[in-house]
C-alpha cells in the first residue's frame, strides 16, 4: 500500500476534484459502515476530531457512551474511480477510539493490530494473508431487487457465451487495478453464476483492509451490470457454496519462517507447529471464520467445502492445505473460511490459534492424502479425523470453551459476538421454513 501524509492527502484531494470522503469502518458482523464528510472537513477528520454515535453500530456501545472518535489510517487513501462524474468520492479507513482517546476494544480491526503485537512479541515481523474470496451473480428485476435467476450457466474456467459475467468480472478488476490493487487471477468457479478474483497476499492488516474494499468494488460494479453480487456462503441448494480460502504464512524480516528447504516436505518446525495449533483450534474458531446460520450449509460433503479437521500437502478435502510453492511462497492453506466472516476477526483467531501452535510447540498429526469424503466414519476415526461443528450453534458452544480464542478477540467482542449470533440461531431455529412446509403439511 502508499505511504501517504496529511499534506499528500490535501494535495491529491485538491488535483483529483475529491468532494466528498467515507470514513468507513467495520462493525462486528463484518459490515462496512461510513460517516460522509464533505472535503471541507477534511481537515478535521485528518486530525482525529470526527466523532459519531457508536450506539447505533451492531457491537460497539450503550447510548449512555456513545461519543466515539474515527482515527483515519492515512496509508488506506483511496480515491473511487467510478464517482468522477460530480466531483469524486474518496476514501480512508478508520480506526475506532473512545471519547478520552484510547482504542476502543469493540473495534475488529484495533483488535487484530493488538493479536499482530503479540505476534511480533515471538519475534515474526509479518503474518501474510492472500485471500480467494467467491461470490455469485444473480439477475435484478425491474424494480432493481435481487433475484433467484442467475446470470450464466458456466462453470470452472468457462468462457463466454457460456460464462455471462465475464464482462462484468473484467470491470471489476479494472476498477480493483486503478484503485491499486495487484490481480493474479479471475475466473469462472465450479457453480453457475459463480466467480473468484484473487489479489496479491499483503501483510493481514491491509489484506482485511482490502477484502472489505473488495465486497464494495464487486458489489457497486455488479449493480452497474445490472446484477446483484452477494458473498452469502450456500445460496442456492445443490451447488458449491463461496469459501474464501485463506493462505497464511509467518515471517521474520525478509525470510518465510514457514520454509525450510531441509525439513519434510520443506516445511519448518514453525510451520507444523502452527498448522497443528490450526487444527487444535478448528472446531473453536469455526463460528468466527464462519459466522452465520447459512455458512454451514457450504460446510457438507460433496462440494469442495472442508467439514473435517485435518491437513494434506496434496488433496484438497482437508480443512488445511499446503500449496506446492515454496521458498518465500510457502504458506499454510485454510479452505474452510467464508466470505461472510469478519476478516479482522476472522485473522485475530486464526493468528492466535497458530501461534498457540507454536508457543506450545505443538505436533501435528500425521497427513492424510485420501479423500476424506470417500471415507467412512470408522475410517475417520481412526485416522484421528473429526468434524466441524454442523450448526452455528454447536460452533458458538465450542467457541465458548476456547480461552486462547477468547482472549484473542478480547472480552469486548466475544461477549457481544456471542449475543448477535445467539440471537440470530434463535430467530433461524423458530422459524418455519418452506421445506418444512412441503414436507409435513400434507404428511399430518
Amino acid at each position: 500500500m502508499s505511504k501517504y501524509t496529511k499534506e499528500d492527502i490535501f494535495r491529491l484531494a485538491q488535483e483529483e476534484n475529491v468532494k466528498f470522503i467515507r470514513l468507513q469502518f467495520t462493525d462486528i458482523l463484518g459490515t462496512i459502515k461510513n460517516v460522509e464528510i464533505p472535503v471541507s472537513q477534511l481537515e478535521k477528520a485528518l486530525s482525529n476530531k470526527m466523532m459519531f454515535d457508536g450506539s447505533s453500530i451492531e457491537g460497539f456501545v450503550r447510548i449512555e457512551e456513545s461519543d466515539m472518535y474515527l482515527f483515519p489510517d492515512l496509508d488506506t487513501w483511496v480515491i473511487f474511480p467510478w464517482t468522477a462524474e460530480k466531483g469524486k468520492v474518496a476514501r480512508l479507513i478508520c480506526d475506532i477510539h473512545n471519547a478520552d482517546g484510547t482504542p476502543f476494544e469493540g473495534d475488529p480491526r484495533n483488535n487484530l493490530k493488538r493479536v499482530l503485537k503479540e505476534m511480533e512479541e515471538l519475534g515474526f515481523t509479518n503474518f501474510n494473508l492472500g485471500p480467494e474470496p467467491e461470490f455469485f451473480l444473480f439477475k435484478l428485476d425491474q424494480r432493481g431487487e435481487p433475484t433467484l435467476e442467475l446470470n450464466d450457466n458456466g462453470g470452472y474456467f468457462d468462457l463466454a457465451p457460456t460464462d455471462l459475467g465475464e464482462n462484468c468480472r473484467r470491470d471489476i478488476v479494472l476498477e480493483l487495478e486503478e484503485m491499486g490493487f495487484e490481480i493474479e487471477a479471475s475466473h469462472h468457479e465450479v457453480a453457475p453464476g459463480q466467480h473468484e478474483i484473487d489479489f496479491k497476499y499483503e501483510d493481514a492488516l491491509t489484506a482485511c483492509d482490502e477484502i472489505q474494499t473488495f465486497k464494495l468494488v464487486v458489489k457497486t460494479i455488479a449493480r452497474k451490470h445490472g446484477l446483484h453480487a452477494t458473498f452469502m456462503p450456500k445460496p442456492l441448494f445443490g451447488v458449491a457454496g463461496s469459501g474464501m480460502h485463506c493462505n497464511l504464512s509467518l515471517f521474520k524480516g525478509g525470510e518465510n519462517a514457514f520454509f525450510d528447504p531441509k525439513g519434510d516436505l520443506q516445511l519448518s518446525d514453525t510451520a507444523r507447529q502452527f498448522i497443528a495449533g490450526i487444527l487444535k483450534h478448528a472446531a473453536s474458531f469455526t463460528a468466527v471464520t464462519n459466522p452465520t446460520v447459512n455458512s454451514y450449509k457450504r460446510l457438507v460433503p460433496g462440494y469442495e467445502a472442508p467439514c473435517y479437521v485435518a491437513w494434506s500437502a496434496q488433496n484438497r478435502s482437508p480443512l488445511v492445505r499446503i500449496p506446492a510453492s515454496r521458498g518465500l511462497s510457502t504458506r499454510v492453506e485454510v479452505r474452510s473460511v467464508d466470505p461472510s466472516a469478519n476478516p479482522y476477526m476472522a485473522m485475530a483467531v486464526l493468528l492466535a490459534a497458530g501461534l498457540d501452535g507454536i508457543k506450545n510447540k505443538l505436533t501435528p498429526p500425521a497427513p492424510v492424502d485420501r479423500n476424506i469424503y470417500i471415507m467412512n466414519k470408522e475410517e475417520r476415526n481412526e485416522a484421528g479425523i473429526v468434524d466441524l461443528p454442523p450448526t452455528l450453534s454447536l460452533a458458538l458452544d465450542m467457541l465458548k470453551q476456547d480461552e486462547v480464542l477468547i482472549n484473542a478477540l478480547g472480552g469486548h467482542l466475544f461477549e457481544h459476538f456471542i449475543e448477535a449470533k445467539e440471537i440470530e440461531w434463535d430467530m433461524f431455529r423458530t422459524q418455519v421454513h418452506p421445506w418444512e412446509r412441503e414436507q409435513y403439511m400434507t404428511m399430518y
